[in-house]
């Protein structure tokens, strides 16, 4: 992985080894912020606008000022990419409350601390290929899944339980009913309809998650924001993920079990050429 060379720390650009996060930054002492992870292609980010929007939600839910506009962020983003001269990855974007004293309560007169940089990362061909692997696992995460904040520890807990059983993703259940991925949305496809859960505060509302639902309804693929149990899992003859990360990738198994008949299904490739048709799109528009 190639250094990163220029980090975004409040509103400079500055080299790596001249940031320095304070220990008592609230992010560090209690997850006490939100982030957003943007994809870089071709040198362009892809939907940035949708993760600022989503950033500026997440911060008004947990009463955070953000110290300037959206459009002022958006151009030191922008620059940050190019000075790295970045092309294919992420973009990590970081807003915590701000550096004080520890106490549990909101600290007065506090300034929120923004940090983002460049990560380079591949696209996930061979697992959009060939399908993945997938865990159910106990949605034990808190009740306000729609913010992006930092406290991820019920998730990276899910996603270790499906690493420990050789499955790429963990398939959330709560009270029966299957919600997300520990860092994805959860889409099946069953008697042709495509189905996922609804976008409230159980899930995080994905931003993948809304462009497939956008490419669906050009498709004039059938769709239900519906919430779903467990056993629908079994029954699906077609199962995909989509996140930022991973696109759209098909599940091919549950709890070793195969999905349909094992393979990546016709919808799910119909909306994979529709998104790679879009990141085309978006490049050509920069």
């Amino acid at each position: 992985m190639e250094p990163i060379m220029i980090i975004l720390y409040g509103d400079q650009l500055l080299k790596r080894e001249q940031v320095h996060v304070d220990i008592e930054d609230r992010a560090y002492q209690f997850g006490d912020g939100i982030y957003e992870v943007i994809r870089i292609y071709d040198g362009q980010p892809f939907h940035m606008q949708d993760h600022l929007d989503r950033l500026e939600k997440s911060a008004k839910k947990i009463r955070i000022s953000l110290p300037y506009e959206l459009d002022h962020l958006e151009a030191l983003l922008k620059e940050l990419i190019r000075q790295n001269d970045f092309t294919q990855g992420n973009l990590y974007l970081q807003v915590s409350r701000g550096t004080a004293p520890r106490n549990h309560a909101f600290p007065k007169n506090i300034s929120p601390v923004i940090i983002a940089y460049t990560q380079p990362f591949e696209r996930p061909i061979k697992e959009q290929t060939e399908g993945i692997r997938a865990k159910t696992v106990n949605d034990v995460r808190w009740l306000l899944c729609d913010i992006k904040s930092l406290n991820l520890l019920g998730a990276v807990l899910a996603k270790q339980e499906a690493y420990d059983h050789d499955c790429k993703e963990a398939i959330l259940v709560r009270d029966g009913m299957v919600t997300e991925g520990s860092s994805t949305n959860i889409f099946i496809v069953k008697d042709g309809i495509l189905q996922t859960h609804p976008a409230n505060q159980l899930i995080l509302h994905g931003i993948t998650r809304k462009i497939t639902l956008q490419l669906a309804d050009q498709l004039q693929i059938p769709v239900k924001e519906t919430a779903f149990d467990r056993s629908a899992l079994f029954e699906a003859g077609e199962m995909f993920l989509t996140s930022t990360t991973m696109e759209i990738c098909p599940i091919i198994q549950v709890d070793g079990q195969p999905v349909g008949n094992g393979k990546p299904g016709k919808i799910t490739r119909r909306l994979q050429k529709a998104f790679v048709q879009s990141i085309s799109s978006n490049s050509k528009r920069q």
